[in-house]
């Protein structure tokens, strides 16, 4: 006689087994299907809305409607994973779909169910001895109910582990009615998510069992805001729930894409996660609308180059359109190979960490692979200070660690502010956000005599809301109110992202702002909205291992400083704008001079970056005229050689070798010889300065050639023409 043992007693009574399970196939009654995978796995569909209302699974044979575990002379294992509330598993909210099915394929090994409802058709499919529900998604239009997501709905009991920040089970709320406070902690189903080049694979386990969704290879093509965007993976509350967000507006910063979203999968294991390698070639032959066959399809290959070293493994590039998006990382040395695209013209853009450094367009056509490579062109800054990486995350910021998997007024956190950081302190003491209702952020900063003058000042963002974003004060002075930020119309760093839109604010700095010694800078967020607490306006500063906000010479504009020799010389009125010395043009800046005497010497430094040349010029005006007067100064080729001047006259020449983005140290000697004079009229300097009539000789504009030179330690005396 046999004889059944009830090993558990759970919520309701359960039916046993008596029989063996069903082959693969489906089976209707009444408004269901019933899906029979020869896997381990049952699933239910409801045929008048598209909703899958149950599935059972135990990893070995299958149950009917029961949740509990019994034992007979044969053991049997029954898994109810289906969570039975009000609510079921499906697409957006549920989409009032029409269904039907068709089994087909390879010889007829899969079970197709096409639901369909305006402007949408959600696809499930049942590949034999296969426990997973393979699914696609197809949208002309976003739902008209909820998001762009699938949703399974599982029962807490059977699968109750799932990301520990995500588990608001018990929980009373604290903002909105997705974060919520658990025995003195933060959990938000936002706390979950991950960026889509690292989110392939997500799932929940139980004793026996695990239930994970997978995106693989081109899944998140139809879907929308790039590599780094993130949306919600999971919410463990009575019910746990397990996402496929496809399209949102969670931080979202590009428009929704349509078309089909995935293939994707509900895949069932005794434990262990699957590999995000899952095999979705059969789709080919299931007649699935808006599918685009391997053969259909082309890939990029090339190499990212001129990247810092620094940066050799994370860097990533991306391809998107108006219809698709993909992503590869390069390996180390800078090589990689796109996914199999859908034809069209893509922008090919380059990846530091989440900073787009260079973009381009590539053209991709049908099954056939394109060579492109892809150079960094982030332009290189001379700083005088900088706290951090420009890369486009907060990354090493204070509580950047933690703004993930926890909310902002959590206790885990440390004191958001109001901060005041000194430079060359550690970046980790640098807020990696800053609050509007919480207070400022001041940076204070020694600068010697020859870092004053007119500088930039950059601040680099990664998002904003409520039209947050930063003005500044330095020392006395208060800096331009900067335009609102176009950011995602969204919170965000109290659902633990920072990604928006990467946008660097520049304040120029005016000269006499700045001092030799102490100075202050305070940053504050300014918005036309209010808010309280981590709710009002905030801006997301950027870095990777610090901040990035760093005052620099300015790199578009050369500095010239002009030095006065003699006495009452004044100099006005000059234009320094001088383009790169790489170009071999001919540039000019002009010098209004009024002058005490007739014979002097006029010097000039000019600075690019860290490069800089000092040029002195020494002329003759007439006796009794005041000026003002123009001299005319002009870039060109770098010259082979160089010459020294004393005054007008040449002491000494020697040649030297200029390489491209290289300093070379060159020192030159006077060597004129030292006569035994018994008597001289005059100074030997090529000039007749002092001479009868030297004052009466007419001034009239003159030129001088400046040399595009790296830190040499010269004067140089140019000879007028």
């Amino acid at each position: 006689m046999m004889k059944w043992f009830a090993l558990t007693a759970l919520v309701q009574a359960s039916f046993f087994i008596t029989g063996a399970f069903a082959a693969f196939g489906l089976t209707e009654s009444g408004n269901t299907y019933t899906v029979d995978t020869n896997a381990g796995l049952v699933f239910k569909v409801d045929k008048t809305n598209g909703d899958i209302t149950s599935m059972v699974f135990n990893g070995k044979e299958v149950g009917v409607h029961c949740f509990s575990l019994y034992k007979t002379e044969t053991t049997v294992f029954v898994i109810k994973a289906q969570d039975q509330g009000g609510k079921h598993s499906q697409i957006a909210s549920g989409i009032g779909a029409s269904c039907s099915w068709v089994r087909t394929g390879h010889d007829n090994n899969y079970i197709k169910i096409t639901c369909s409802a305006s402007g949408i058709i959600q696809y499930y499919v049942a590949q034999y001895n296969t426990p997973s529900i393979h699914m696609a998604t197809y949208t002309t239009a976003e739902p008209s109910v909820g998001e762009l997501r699938f949703i399974a709905r599982l029962a807490r009991s059977t699968v109750p582990n799932g990301p520990t920040a995500a588990n608001v089970n018990g929980g009373t709320a604290i903002e909105g009615s997705d974060v919520f406070m658990v025995n003195g902690q933060t959990r938000s189903k936002f706390y979950s998510s991950r960026q889509f080049i690292d989110d392939a694979v997500k799932g929940v386990t139980g004793s026996g069992i695990g239930i994970y969704m997978v995106v693989p290879g081109t899944g998140f093509e139809g879907s929308s805001g790039g590599p780094f965007f993130r949306d919600i993976d999971n919410q463990g509350g009575s019910v746990q729930e397990l996402y496929f967000y496809m399209n949102s507006g969670h931080t979202q910063t590009e428009a929704n894409r349509m078309g089909l979203h995935g293939p994707y999968a509900l895949t069932f294991t005794t434990g262990s996660a699957p590999s995000a390698d899952l095999d979705t070639s059969f789709w080919e032959g299931l007649d699935v609308t808006g599918l685009v066959p391997k053969a259909s399809r082309g890939v990029v290959s090339g190499h990212a180059t001129g990247f810092p070293s620094a940066y050799a493994n994370y860097m990533s590039v991306g391809f998107s359109n108006s219809q698709a998006q993909y992503w590869a990382r390069t390996d180390s040395s800078g090589a990689f190979t796109s996914p199999r695209m859908k034809p069209g013209t893509y922008t090919m853009t380059l990846y530091k960490m989440e900073l787009a450094v260079a973009s381009q367009s590539v053209t991709v056509t049908a099954n056939v692979g394109t060579s492109a490579n892809i150079a960094d062109a982030e332009p290189s800054r001379s700083v005088i200070w900088q706290i951090g990486e420009y890369d486009g995350t907060p990354r090493g910021f204070l509580n950047a660690d933690k703004i993930e998997t926890m909310h902002p007024s959590d206790s885990r956190m440390s004191n958001w502010g109001p901060v005041t950081y000194t430079v060359g302190n550690a970046v980790s003491s640098f807020p990696m956000a800053i609050f509007k209702a919480v207070g400022p952020v001041t940076i204070k900063f020694t600068l010697s005599s020859s870092q004053i003058g007119a500088r930039t000042l950059e601040i680099a963002t990664t998002l904003a809301f409520a039209g947050g974003r930063p003005q500044v004060q330095v020392n006395g002075w208060t800096g331009p109110a900067p335009s609102p930020p176009s950011q995602p119309d969204s919170r965000g760093v109290t659902r633990g992202t920072w990604r928006g839109n990467n946008i660097l604010y520049t304040v120029n700095i005016p000269s006499g702002t700045l001092v030799a010694g102490s100075n202050t800078i305070v940053i504050n967020v300014i918005s036309g909205s209010s808010g309280d607490g981590f709710l009002s306006p905030n801006v997301v500063l950027d870095s990777d291992i610090g901040q990035h906000v760093f005052i620099r010479s300015t790199r578009v504009h050369s500095q010239v400083r002009v030095d006065t020799p003699i006495s009452g010389t004044e100099i006005s009125g000059y234009n320094t704008g001088l383009p790169n010395c790489k170009s071999n043009q001919l540039e000019k800046f002009v010098l209004i001079v009024n002058i005490p005497q007739q014979c002097f010497k006029l010097c000039l430094t000019v600075e690019r970056g860290r490069d800089f040349i000092r040029v002195c010029a020494k002329t003759l005006f007439l006796h009794g005229m005041h000026g003002p007067y123009l001299l005319t100064f002009t870039t060109g080729p770098t010259p082979s050689g160089n010459i020294v001047y004393k005054m007008e006259l040449a002491v000494a020449s020697q040649s030297v070798a200029v390489a491209a983005n290289v300093g070379t140290s060159v020192n030159v000697a006077d060597a004129e010889p030292s006569p035994s004079v018994i008597q001289q009229i005059g100074e030997y300097d090529g000039t007749p300065c002092g001479f009868l009539n030297t004052d009466k000789i007419k001034t009239m504009q003159q030129a001088i050639s400046i040399v595009c030179l790296r830190a040499l330690n010269l004067e140089f005396f140019f000879q007028f023409e």
